[in-house]
């Protein structure tokens, strides 16, 4: 099958499972010669190649991907634009270090990040890393350089990477188990998560509960005038695609104005058009509550790696030399991907086929959720959309066994989906925002087909 063939294809089994032979025999090379820690059992997949929202595996299985490498592949699998502004980048060089010597690319990424970014400020600057750690952790070099200050608040649920500093902010403490010591000076406040706020609390109580939670830290943590920074996710991923409510950023907003507080956003996920706006960040600037400093990264190199960082530039300008930059940030091809991507982005509106994807997987979503009592909640912006089971509606309890069953039950069918959450019981949903309505259609039906058979297995 062509890749133009592959685009707009349906999900098609044809072994007896997963994992097929071809796969199969790929999967015990892997275990030979990679790390344990690399080789989960969840997903026996091995991929031959990728078009829009489907791929295909060693064994010819064509699956729709709900997956989108965690939130890398918005603009799709193999877009041709992309791959013929690569191949230009290609023939010309690979790479420079733009400490030393500069390239048109990285400028002009800057620039266009400089115009489209929602921070504050009407002066901006970009600079760029490779990964979603490495922007995080640069936004936070950034603030410590301009308030002077050591101090860090995060959230419960956060997942900010896998350094030695992120690690210490994500939440999920799986991911850092045995690396520690960490950095000290890092506070976490309770995220609002709404669905599981105290009982019987309306969303004004919760939203006040969780501010008054975080002011806590200033007297129990650190004072205020010893923060530099709060780092928050505007759509949590890893911690359960959970929004954050607006009522609480503006408060939130209010009390960095107050206390000489940067805030970043953490849009290494939700941006680039998932959200049903270029960047989420825009919702709060919207509200008059715009972060100071933006961190991308993920979907906006279309699979290559680039992450960014921006903020007004003044504050970006208190960065001494020397303590920002490396050796492959802003390369050149990954440049030249990402140029591509912001093009296409903006001119085939990805952030409307966020919108409209959204709307159609939301309302077959909260019909689910009318008819199945583990379904307990639906939650989401944009394409980026959330569905967490429970055991039942009243105690919601969390019911990983099922959300472990349904994914199993859907990657048989050609479906790829993801948990998250503190229990993983919460399916992600992060499809390419290339995918056809016939695409969605089929994923829905395959959806229910296999939450039903994982409810029956109970």
């Amino acid at each position: 099958m062509t890749t133009q063939e592959l685009r707009t294809a349906l999900p098609k089994i044809n072994t007896a499972q997963v994992p097929g032979p071809k796969s199969k025999e790929l999967l015990d090379r892997r275990d030979a010669a990679i790390p344990k820690a690399l080789c989960g059992k969840t997903y026996p997949i091995c991929i031959k190649q990728g078009s829009g929202a489907m791929f295909e595996d060693m064994d010819d299985i064509r699956f729709l991907d709900w997956v989108g490498g965690v939130g890398v592949l918005n603009i799709g699998y193999s877009d041709p634009e992309v791959i013929e502004a690569v191949k230009a980048q290609t023939e010309k060089y690979f790479h420079t270090i733009f400490n030393v010597y500069v390239h048109d690319g990285y400028v002009s990424l800057a620039e266009k990040l400089n115009e489209i970014m929602p921070c504050r400020g009407d002066v901006k600057k970009t600079y760029f890393a490779n990964s979603g750690a490495e922007c995080d952790e640069n936004a936070i070099k950034i603030a410590k350089a301009y308030t002077g200050r050591s101090g860090v608040i995060c959230f419960t649920g956060a997942f900010h990477g896998r350094t030695n500093l992120t690690m210490a902010l994500t939440a999920k403490k799986v991911y850092a188990q045995g690396m520690g010591p960490f950095p000290a000076g890092i506070y976490r406040a309770p995220y609002p998560y709404l669905y599981r706020a105290p009982k019987g609390y309306t969303e004004e109580e919760a939203v006040k509960y969780y501010i008054n939670e975080l002011e806590r830290i200033f007297d129990e943590g650190a004072p205020a005038s010893e923060i530099a920074c709060m780092i928050v996710e505007p759509f949590q991923g890893e911690g359960g695609f959970i929004p954050a409510p607006i009522e609480w950023l503006k408060a939130v907003r209010k009390i960095c104005d107050e206390n000489g507080i940067m805030l970043i956003a953490d849009e290494v996920q939700c941006g680039n058009c998932r959200t049903g706006k270029y960047y989420a960040s825009e919702y709060w600037a919207e509200a008059g509550a715009a972060p100071d400093i933006i961190t991308t990264a993920k979907s906006l190199g279309a699979g290559l790696p680039i992450s960014a960082i921006t903020a007004r530039a003044e504050v970006m300008d208190a960065a001494p030399a020397g303590t920002i930059g490396g050796t492959f940030c802003g390369n050149p091809v990954s440049c030249a991907a990402a140029l591509a991507v912001i093009d296409i982005m903006k001119r085939d509106d990805y952030a409307g086929k966020a919108r409209h994807i959204g709307e159609v997987v939301t309302k077959r979503y909260n019909e689910l959720k009318d008819k199945y009592e583990v379904v307990g909640d639906v939650r989401g912006l944009g394409a980026m959309i959330g569905i967490e089971l429970v055991k039942d509606k009243e105690s919601k309890e969390p019911a990983t066994e099922i959300a472990s069953k349904l994914i199993y039950n859907a990657m048989q069918k050609g479906l790829l989906l993801e948990s998250c959450g503190t229990a993983n019981n919460v399916i992600r949903f992060l499809a390419p925002l290339t995918m056809s309505d016939e695409q969605m259609a089929k994923g829905l039906e395959i959806f229910e087909e296999s939450l039903k058979e994982a409810i029956a297995e109970e």
